[in-house]
């Protein structure tokens, strides 16, 4: 996730915050089942930012297949060859490599997951995998995030924001330090997703899969 673009992107999310949370639903209330795949289909026909930069939604979505493909397999392979006791866990950046960001506009909430990827997921935590998310994203709108995590199917053990001292640290450096408490915690990262390279260096993770960003076009 570049900084600059995500920056602006957050100064219009806490601007729509207010609207959002009215039409939300409370916490009490179940979370609503995944937008249909027609719904999401329409609502990425605009392209969002990612379309006025240049990035094809269908290319897009065959890139991030790509990785899945890779990623899927290894994750099976790896969960079952889990020793007895650990905790295997997965950490997930949320723009553009779990939600589907760059490729709608702000009112349209909850942001449609991407499909291969919260399958993927899915899978994964049912077979005894946590899924811990790490965002770049501030705390103010953590409420938001994670309601529309779980709003588009995701199963979320953990979700880690940006609070004010985090600020003050590269999105490099803060992904890392987030990762290493997840280990103190007691578990084993098998695999760390992310579509910038700050969300994927550092360690403290077996194996890293990088989705597309074009060269900085997508956050």
């Amino acid at each position: 996730m570049h900084r600059t673009a995500w920056t602006t992107r957050t100064a219009v999310t806490v601007a729509a915050a207010a609207t959002v949370l009215i039409a939300a639903p409370t916490a009490s209330q179940a979370a609503p089942a995944a937008a249909p795949h027609s719904v999401v289909a329409q609502a990425s026909a605009s392209g969002g930012i990612a379309g006025l930069k240049g990035v094809d939604y269908g290319t897009w979505q065959r890139d991030v297949q790509s990785v899945v493909d890779t990623a899927r397999p290894y994750l099976k392979e790896r969960i079952a060859a889990s020793p007895a006791g650990e905790k295997p866990a997965i950490v997930l950046d949320i723009d553009n490599t779990t939600l589907e960001t760059d490729f709608h506009y702000f009112w349209t909430f909850p942001t449609p997951a991407i499909q291969s990827m919260r399958d993927m997921v899915r899978e994964a935590n049912a077979q005894g995998v946590a899924v811990f998310f790490v965002t770049a994203r501030p705390g103010i709108i953590e409420s938001l995030t994670s309601y529309n995590l779980k709003a588009v199917g995701y199963p979320v053990t953990g979700l880690y924001v940006r609070d004010l001292p985090d600020l003050f640290h590269e999105v490099s450096t803060y992904k890392t330090e987030k990762r290493a408490e997840i280990e103190a915690r007691g578990y084993t990262v098998i695999a760390n997703f992310g579509n910038n390279t700050t969300d994927l260096v550092g360690g403290h993770a077996e194996r890293t899969f990088k989705l597309p960003d074009y060269d900085g076009k997508l956050s």
